[in-house]
This record gives structure tokens, C-alpha cells and sequence, in this order.
């Protein structure tokens, strides 16, 4: 009599079949939660990274994508999961999301240092300048100028009656360089330095002394700025005494370029000069 037959009820059960009660072994989920995490947050970290003042975001959600990648993979090889693409996908965006993050610090330092250059510049020609000396393609200021609505000639002085002076160089063609923004090709790039002598005995506050260029055309031309600093505006405070001297450069249309007028005032407290002329 089989052991296993109706008969038998008492004799062990068939070879490989479960005790009767017995749970059924269950099949194991794959763990792929930590793979798909890594493709999200490498994704948007790639985003971030080509976001201007939003970089620094793209650094650490970078390196938490190549986390999330590298053990989403290690689950996989070891069988606990399936996602292999996403894995895989996720470290390279993560990777691509850190080497943003850097090249954008790398640019914003750059930035930041040729900035505070460019100020240290200009300190430095207010504080050594002498009041006899002025800008390139400028006469010296006399006293019998006295401000009024008539244009000047470009090196004549814009006299004031409290002893502020303003005087703006001779045109000079310029030639941006390949990082320029206000130049469009084609058109005539054109500066002037603008000399401000204050002959008060109290600090001028220049930095709101930003001329304004025209065309022969009467339209207003845009204002350049390169690398060279094509346009170096004025900062701060001019002491009694000293002067500064600063360029800006301005981009005229062809059938512009013959003349320019130049409208500037050293402060909000005194009126604009107007400057007309030929170009070089």
C-alpha cells in the first residue's frame, strides 16, 4: 500500500510537496526605487545647472544622483533589481549635473574678480588724478565757461557755478572684442572719455553720471560693454580737489556714424551738458 494513499493517511507526503498548512514561498519585489531616483534627480539637476544664478543647485542634486545610481546598480547586479538603464542613466546626469555646478562657479568667479577690477580701476584714477590733467582729446577747463543749454565741442569744459566741471574727449573709433553685448555687426562703435573735476569742498557722489549717445540720426545709441571694459562707468565718490576719468563707448547705425552728441551731468543735482561733433 502507498504511504501516501487514502488508505495511509498517516504516511508522509509526496516527495517536494509542501506539509499540508504550510505557507506558500513568495516571489521577492525588485527593488528599483533608488535607480529611478537617481534619473529624476540627475534630470533635474541638468536643468538647474543651464539656469543662471541656479547652478548652485545642480551640484548637490548631482552628487546625490550619482549616490542614488551607483547603489541602484549595485542592486541590480546583486539580483534585487531590474532597472539597469535607469541606473546607468541616472550617474551620467548626475555627473554631467556636477561638472555644471562647477563650470558655473568657475564663470561667476571670473566675473566677480574682472568686476571688482574694473572698480578698483576707476578708484585709483579718482584718488591720483590731478584736476589739471584732462582726459585724452580735452582742453583744459577755463573759468569763463559757465553751464548753459548751447551744445559744446567735444574737449571743451561744461562749467558749473559751485566748481564741478564736466568734459567729454574727442570720438575715437573702438573695435569690441567677440564677447561684446550692445555692438551689432555692421554698425560703427564710437568712444569718448568723460573727464569730472570737482572743484567743490565736498565730496560728488559720480555714480549716476552715465552719458547718453545719439546718432546723427537724433536716435539714441546703444551703449557697448566688452571685456576691455569698452564702457567703464563712474563709482562712488570724487573728493574735493581730484578728478575722474572714465569711458563709455556707444554703437551707431552707418548712416549715424558721422556724428554723435554726447548729454551727461555729474550728478542728479546738476544739469546735463550736451556735447556735439564729428566722428574720427
Amino acid at each position: 500500500m502507498p504511504t501516501n494513499s487514502p488508505e495511509n493517511p498517516w504516511g508522509p507526503p509526496p516527495t517536494g510537496a509542501p506539509f499540508p498548512g504550510m505557507p506558500q514561498p513568495l516571489m521577492q519585489q525588485p527593488r528599483n526605487g533608488l535607480g529611478v531616483a537617481a534619473l529624476v534627480v540627475g534630470v533635474v539637476g541638468v536643468v538647474f545647472g543651464f539656469i543662471y544664478f541656479m547652478f548652485w543647485l545642480s551640484g548637490p542634486l548631482g552628487v546625490l544622483a550619482l549616490i542614488f545610481g551607483i547603489v541602484g546598480l549595485g542592486r541590480v547586479r546583486k539580483g534585487q533589481a531590474t532597472n539597469k538603464a535607469m541606473a546607468i542613466a541616472g550617474i551620467a546626469l548626475g555627473g554631467v549635473a556636477t561638472a555644471l555646478a562647477v563650470i558655473g562657479l568657475v564663470v561667476t568667479v571670473l566675473m566677480v574678480k574682472n568686476g571688482t577690477e574694473g572698480l578698483k580701476d576707476i578708484e585709483n584714477v579718482e584718488v591720483t588724478a590731478s584736476p589739471t590733467d584732462p582726459a585724452d582729446g580735452a582742453t583744459s577747463p577755463s573759468e569763463d565757461e559757465a553751464a548753459d543749454d548751447k551744445p559744446l565741442a567735444f574737449g571743451k569744459a561744461m562749467a558749473y557755478e559751485d566748481g564741478v566741471k564736466v568734459i567729454v574727449g574727442k570720438p575715437a573709433k573702438y573695435k569690441p572684442d567677440e564677447f561684446s553685448a550692445g555692438h551689432k555687426a555692421g554698425n560703427t562703435a564710437v568712444q569718448v572719455k568723460v573727464t569730472i573735476v570737482n572743484g567743490t569742498k565736498k565730496p560728488l557722489d559720480i555714480t549716476l553720471a552715465l552719458p547718453t549717445g545719439k546718432g546723427g540720426d537724433g536716435a539714441e545709441a546703444e551703449m557697448v560693454f566688452d571685456g576691455h571694459y569698452a564702457t567703464k562707468p563712474f563709482t562712488g565718490k570724487l573728493l574735493p580737489g581730484k578728478q575722474a576719468v572714465s569711458q563709455f563707448t556707444f554703437s551707431l547705425t552707418p548712416t549715424a556714424a558721422k556724428e554723435l552728441q554726447v548729454e551727461v551731468s555729474p550728478d542728479m543735482d546738476h544739469e546735463d551738458g550736451i556735447w556735439v561733433g564729428p566722428t574720427k
